[in-house]
Order: structure tokens, then C-alpha cells, then sequence
């Protein structure tokens, strides 16, 4: 009776262990799991800026306009900050006001500020709105620094 149970835990862990690698690939190639976020993506599919000279565009004036309106009213609506290898994730009230404001935010960053990748991830029961703002080498400094976020 214990050769036999034996033999069906190992079918069990082998079982589960092609299971999770199935479930790891997708058309022949590796997925790569968003932790975060809890989604699966392939590389394919993931934004990511092909600028990596960190320079904003605005004008000095344009630049301190900007931190004391847009930048000053996200900085106050952020729940939660998390820290990311290269930038941040920002986490705001999942209202429909608040999500078209990171979405104006978002458009009109990429004018300025180009070298940035914006992944926006709003929960469908309005519950959260998850920013991440992340970029080249230097991107995570400019962040904190000049952007005050």
C-alpha cells in the first residue's frame, strides 16, 4: 500500500510541476509574470520607452508651473509608493475624476518628458488605480528629485 500511495504523490508533483511550466510558456517562449500586477505577459506586449537620454522638454518656467498644479495634485491624492527597480508604482483612489487625471497626466508627460514608461492598472471596482512610472538608468532619480512624486 505505501508503493502505491508513493507512486501517486510523484504523479501528483510531476503533474503539478508540467502544470505550472505549461502555464510558464506561451507559443514556445517564456511569459514573464508581473508580479504586481498579477498579470502574464510576454515581452511583446510590455511598453517600454526606446529613449534613454533623461531631459525634459519643458522650459524652466514651464517645468516649476507644472510641479506647483499637475505634480502638486497627484502628490496629494497618492495612497501608497512603491519602490521599483527603475522608477516607482503609485497607488490612487480608483475613481473615474482620478483616472482621467493620470491619463491627462500621463499625455502630457510624454511631451515633456519622453523617456519615461507609464503602466496604468485600474481595478474594474473602482477600488484602486495603480500608476507606475519607470524609465532608463537615472529615471528612479528623476522621479523623486525633480518631479517631487
Amino acid at each position: 500500500m505505501k508503493n502505491k500511495e508513493m507512486k501517486i504523490r510523484l504523479f501528483l508533483v510531476l503533474a503539478a510541476t508540467f502544470a505550472l511550466a505549461a502555464c510558464q510558456m506561451k507559443g514556445g517562449r517564456k511569459v514573464a509574470r508581473n508580479e504586481s500586477a498579477g498579470s502574464v505577459c510576454s515581452e511583446e506586449c510590455t511598453a517600454r520607452s526606446k529613449t534613454s537620454h533623461l531631459a525634459c522638454k519643458l522650459t524652466t518656467p514651464e517645468f516649476q508651473e507644472r510641479k506647483a498644479t499637475v505634480l502638486a495634485s497627484l502628490r496629494e491624492k497618492v495612497i501608497e509608493k512603491m519602490e521599483m527597480r527603475d522608477g516607482y508604482a503609485f497607488k490612487f483612489p480608483g475613481t473615474d475624476k482620478m483616472i482621467d487625471e493620470l491619463a491627462e497626466f500621463i499625455k502630457t508627460e510624454r511631451e515633456c518628458c519622453d523617456f519615461f514608461t507609464f503602466n496604468l492598472s485600474i481595478s474594474g471596482d473602482k477600488s484602486e488605480a495603480w500608476l507606475e512610472l519607470t524609465g532608463a538608468k537615472g529615471a528612479k532619480d528623476f522621479i523623486s528629485t525633480e518631479l517631487g512624486l
